[in-house]
């Protein structure tokens, strides 16, 4: 599944000097996150908890998290973020 967003990739810190984009990043590091309010309400949490949902539904299932101008190189594997199981 791909989730498109306004961003290239999902990041902690988000807009500060510690900002750290995600390649892959684990659901149970997505949950950690999501702990920490990593993640904004009506921004990237909504997503992120969709992309738990999907990727804990079934085996074998990732998500990729990426804009709609990098989804052809995201499904690529060369930029987005995938979270996997």
């Amino acid at each position: 599944m791909a989730i498109l967003t306004g961003v290239e990739k999902v990041a902690i810190n988000f807009n500060t000097p510690t900002q750290q984009d995600l390649n892959e990043v684990t659901v149970a590091d997505v949950e950690k996150y999501i702990a920490e309010g990593q993640f904004a309400e009506g921004s990237m949490l909504p997503k992120m908890r969709a992309a738990i949902r999907f990727t804990t539904s079934g085996p074998g299932r990732r998500t990729l998290i990426t804009s709609l101008d990098q989804l052809v190189e995201g499904l690529r594997g060369q930029t987005g973020t995938w979270v996997v199981p």
